[in-house]
């Protein structure tokens, strides 16, 4: 930075200004008393020091905290665009804001192939019996996923389910041995200038901690439809992505995410989804290996001064209804284009993220009251929720040892990608591990499984069914029929 003196005029200018208003009166003398007008802020009595060490809170929780190991086949085009991805398309931040952990390229192969190429996270378990959270983009197009502990222990994990809309998910690992586990707290309790600390276990080295405190909440990056975002300024590196931020009792109360960098490193500001959003995203993950939302039907947006003049509204709040989806819940209950939503299960809906937010944590088949503003009054609707079209299916695997297939169920979504008919049913292949049976006889990302032998199947389970059912049999083939876009063919892999 070049620092440039101040020239002599400037000073006299200044000097014969300062004079000039003196005489006018214009100039407070600099020995004038202010007098507050009021107490000044206190501190409470009670207000917790910071503590001596964080060492045996870290101590204690560490083997929990796990490094993750991801293979991914990636093709030349996203080795292109490889290393951490920008947060928001279109975000004001989006040439600072950086997710880390992701899958990093080594070499490269012409433009249209197949590499695999490795990654590294982090996670935490959760439950003794082997679930593990971590952040979906972490395992984002995973063929294999290995969990590293802090004691150097390594064992294969499988993706149990992904939720791309907070960047969660959850691996299961296989062990007949009871796991190190932690589990989540109260982030709804953390409030600003709490003390907080970041572990995660990067590239496999170790549990590693960084300390720091809340620096804000409900923080919005426009990286997702859900953003609540705890910031914090404890440093987060490469790496760490999916690691725990824990409370000062050892409790989980955010997964650390994002960070804000102009220079792709740590300057202290770094994000976490935060725990109350986490744990019920978690659960479902478990328990059905996806998430339900509940759905309104509605397209919504924001509210101005002037729009809430115009409606009648006292102040801007609520979300304006643009457009209602015929035949969805909002429809059949009554809900109509310029209604404003006010109210949604009894809390106050003040911005659209408020709305966005609360009909998604709904369940399905829930009776919810919603309190609209239409036509200079209030109007008491009652909506049953609908569940989200768009819920992520978990991966599921067809004899990824033998065959060498990831399989996951044909949706609307998948068909349209791929450009599919609308009777085509079976399993949409979703990753080929290199030098595998399927890799071999030219299966890709995007195929579909429509028959095994002379089965039609419609699930990656019937897949996985009709395939045992060939290896019982003694087969050392087994027979698929295979759909890519508008052509069909059969191929034999190999059982042994």
């Amino acid at each position: 930075m070049t620092l440039r003196r101040r020239r002599p005029g400037w000073r006299l200018a200044l000097v014969a200004a300062t004079a000039l208003f003196a005489a006018a009166g214009l100039v407070a003398s600099v020995s004038a008393t202010v007098t507050p007008t009021g107490p000044p802020v206190s501190v409470p009595a009670a207000a917790t020091p910071a503590p001596d060490s964080f060492a045996d809170l870290i101590a204690a929780v560490k083997p929990a905290v796990v490094n993750i190991s991801v293979k991914a086949a990636v093709t030349q085009a996203r080795m292109d665009g490889a290393g951490p991805r920008s947060f928001g398309p279109g975000s004001p931040f989006e040439d600072f804001f950086r997710r880390f952990g992701q899958p990093l390229p080594h070499g490269g192969q012409p433009h249209g192939g197949e590499k695999m190429v490795q990654g590294s996270g982090s996670g935490f378990v959760v439950a003794a019996d082997g679930y593990v959270v971590t952040n979906a983009h972490v395992v984002d197009g995973a063929e294999e996923v290995t969990v590293t502990f802090d004691d150097g222990t390594t064992l294969a994990a499988e993706v149990r389910g992904v939720d791309p809309k907070t960047d969660l998910a959850v691996l299961k690992i296989e062990t007949d041995a009871a796991l190190p586990w932690v589990e989540f707290g109260d982030s709804d309790a953390a409030r600003v200038g709490d003390w907080v600390i970041a572990i995660g276990n990067p590239f496999g080295l170790g549990g590693t901690a960084t300390t720091g405190i809340v620096s804000a909440r409900g923080r919005d990056i426009q990286s997702g439809p859900f953003d609540d975002f705890l910031q914090i300024d404890a440093p987060i590196n490469r790496g760490n992505s999916g690691g725990p931020l824990f409370d000062t009792t050892g409790r989980v109360i955010g997964i650390n995410t994002a960070i804000y960098s102009p220079n792709g490193g740590s300057v202290g500001i770094g994000f976490a989804i935060p725990a109350s959003l986490a744990a019920d995203i978690v659960d479902q993950l478990r328990t059905d290996g996806r998430v339900r939302r509940g759905w309104l039907g509605v397209s919504i947006q924001g509210m101005d001064e002037e729009m809430a003049e115009g409606l009648g509204l006292e102040e801007a709040h609520g979300a304006l209804v643009a457009d209602v989806v015929s035949g969805s819940p909002a429809d059949e209950a009554g809900v109509q284009s310029g209604d404003v939503i006010t109210g949604f299960g009894g809390d106050e809906v003040s911005k659209v993220k408020d709305l966005t937010r609360r009909a998604a944590s709904a369940a399905p088949g829930s009776q919810i009251p919603v309190e609209v503003w239409r036509d200079g009054e209030a109007v008491e609707l009652k909506i049953e929720m609908g569940s989200s079209a768009d819920d992520v299916p978990a991966p599921q695997v067809a004899a990824r040892g033998r065959l060498g297939l990831s399989l996951a169920p044909l949706t609307d979504a998948e068909r349209q990608r791929h450009g599919l008919a609308d009777d085509v049913q079976g399993a949409v292949v979703t990753g080929v591990a290199p030098d595998s049976p399927a890799a071999r006889k030219g299966l890709r990302a995007g195929d579909v499984i429509a028959m095994v032998g002379r089965h039609p199947v419609g699930s990656p389970d019937e897949v996985v069914r009709e395939v045992a059912r060939a290896r019982e049999a003694d087969r050392s083939t087994v027979l698929l029929k295979i759909v890519r876009g508008k052509q069909s063919r059969y191929v034999a892999l190999g059982l042994a």
